[in-house]
């Protein structure tokens, strides 16, 4: 019952949103509405193509959605109440397919991108571009249908002026013959012979839609990015030029989309701090644990233990895993792990510790950096930080534990990183590495900050968006109103979490390393690590450089922009 009030509630509000902005019209609905399953083949040219199809189709479609967009408790909640299942861009994925499958033997539309992803121009089916197998494999194993369908004009969507103007830019939708899954054939040839009946289905529709309505090139794909920043009139001539939005819109426009996805993200953040109503330890507890720090020097707080042994594990392994130092009540988060990429150079050229951010969604884009730090003459080690990955304990999601109000946790959590990154470069060195650079994100820039007040033989520091004003962190981020709560009811105030600073917040110490060494990126329009706190941090490190990206926390402009200056840098 819940699934199906969630269901009709989603199609409503979507039928009424797309009405107000756009205006979307159908070829042949009949074909998607027919009873039994199949699957649902669309192109895939926006983010707002699965919204806009199940807003014209009668039956409840399950849709396959990237894996990446699950991880996030509010994102994560609405997807799965609406049927949607996570599906992998970058392999097959057994519990995908029997999902698949089995909602596809029960009668049930399962919807895919044959792309694997939003594409454009040539890169698109519409244009000849090759699909991905994962279609034609699933419609032959569950016995269904394929019904393809091509939508045109949704990518217009990105462009603010399509929302705010009152000449409702149109969306073209048609529907395709159902393609059957040829049981009479073998395997591999009835595969081929979908594949090539679907790929023909997508040109034929798409040349329809071209010819019934007139589409003009403006009508037609485009990049999200260039509908973003181009104002293109919604009854364009062929052949002429649109004039791209002045500065001071596209920041607007930037800055509005920026704190918008921050605001969805930090209600996550809180959603996931109450799931568990994870409390506060007493005041007493944590007084008693700032009282024992207040004696420790940065040094003595992340002082590394004689002998982990570990230089001898790193050889030629893909993963080098040992015991953390610091034992939690947790016995997954208590094993180290770093992920090894090796360049053709071996361990004896420098090396790049990849440091994720908080509740990281995946390590793929990581991996894919590493790869490149490969390519010019780096090693590279993706460090599991406390908590996530591999570190993950049962029941608890990627990081969850990371960040509570439970500080004493907080702070032991930061300290088992940077001493765990603290013995993995003893390992290196031992193996002939002299030099490091750290590229850290959010939380992992955080550790990567800690990790430069007490190591020296640093190439490189780039923090992006670390979290370096600790206070402001805990007692004013939106991302912390559940955390402040906790604190609140537990008679913990600020007075006594300051005393913890000199060992945990960057912003009140100095780097052993050189300061020129240090690339503080910053969003400009970030909620979370403000870029007045890094502004000032970056002054307090003098020598230090600030790269400024017109982004919120959350985006991937920084990663490119810092790669970039990095390599600017040499």
């Amino acid at each position: 019952m819940f699934h199906s009030l969630a269901n009709h509630a989603a199609r409503l509000l979507m039928k009424l949103l797309f009405a107000c902005v756009a205006r979307v019209r159908v070829v042949r609905r009949e074909n998607a509405n027919h009873n039994g399953g199949f699957l649902l083949a669309a192109n895939h040219i926006s983010h707002f193509d699965p919204f806009i199809i199940s807003s014209v189709v009668r039956r409840k479609i399950d849709w396959m959605a990237m894996a990446e967009f699950f991880p996030y408790p509010v994102l994560g909640f609405l997807l799965r109440a609406v049927d949607a299942f996570p599906a992998d861009r970058h392999r097959a994925d057994r519990t995908t397919i029997r999902t698949a499958i089995e909602r596809l033997k029960h009668g049930r539309i399962v919807g895919v991108f044959p792309e694997g992803g939003i594409r454009d121009g040539a890169r698109s089916l519409l244009e000849g571009a090759p699909m991905r197998p994962g279609a034609s494999t699933l419609a032959h194993i569950a016995g269904a249908p394929i019904v393809p369908s091509v939508i045109v004009g949704s990518d217009r969507l990105y462009s603010k002026k399509s929302w705010l103007s009152l000449r409702r830019p149109p969306i073209w939708v048609a529907f395709g013959d159902p393609i059957p899954h040829f049981p009479n054939l073998e395997k591999s040839a009835a595969r081929a012979r979908t594949e090539r009946e679907l790929a023909a289905a997508f040109k034929i529709l798409y040349a329809e839609l071209r010819e019934t309505f007139s589409l003009t090139p403006n009508d037609l794909p485009h990049p999200p990015r260039e509908r973003m920043q181009v104002e293109l009139p919604i009854e364009e001539t062929a052949g002429s030029h649109a004039p791209k939005l002045s500065g001071p819109r596209v920041r607007t426009f930037r800055r509005f989309t920026a704190i918008a996805v921050d605001s969805l993200m930090c209600t996550s953040l809180n959603v996931m701090q109450s799931r568990h109503r994870l409390h506060a330890r007493s005041r007493d507890e944590f007084e008693i644990y700032v009282t024992e720090c207040e004696k420790l020097t940065t040094n003595d707080f992340y002082a590394v233990p004689v002998g982990c042994g570990l230089a001898g594990e790193i050889g030629d392994g893909a993963t080098v895993t040992w015991r953390s130092p610091i034992s939690t009540k947790f016995p997954a988060n208590n094993i180290a792990r770093a992920d090894l990429f090796a360049c053709a150079r071996g361990w004896s050229a420098p090396t790049v510790l990849v440091l994720h951010a908080l509740m990281s969604a995946s390590d793929k884009g990581y991996r894919c950096w590493a790869a490149r730090f490969n390519e010019l003459g780096w090693n590279a080690c993706f460090v599991h930080l406390p908590y996530h990955y591999s570190r993950v304990p049962r029941g608890y999601w990627n990081g969850e534990l990371a960040i509570t109000a439970d500080l004493i946790r907080n702070a032991e959590g930061l300290r088992q990183g940077v001493i765990e990154l603290r013995q993995l470069m003893a390992a290196l060195r031992e193996c002939g590495c002299r030099e490091f650079g750290v590229l850290g994100t959010s939380y992992g820039g955080w550790i990567g900050a800690l990790l430069a007040i007490v190591e020296r033989d640093f190439r490189f520091l780039a923090l992006m968006a670390p979290i370096v004003n600790v206070e402001h962190a805990i007692w004013e981020s939106p991302a912390s109103a559940f955390i402040r709560r906790e604190l609140h009811r537990a008679n913990i105030e600020r007075s006594l979490v300051a005393r913890h600073f000199h060992l945990s917040s960057p912003t009140h110490n100095q780097p052993l390393c050189r300061a020129d060494c240090v690339l503080f990126v910053a969003g400009e329009f970030d909620l979370i690590a403000r870029l007045a706190d890094i502004e000032k941090i970056q002054q307090k490190w003098s020598g230090s450089e600030l790269l400024r990206v017109p982004q919120g926390h959350f985006g991937y402009r920084m990663i490119r922009e810092t790669i970039a200056r990095l390599k600017e840098r040499g």
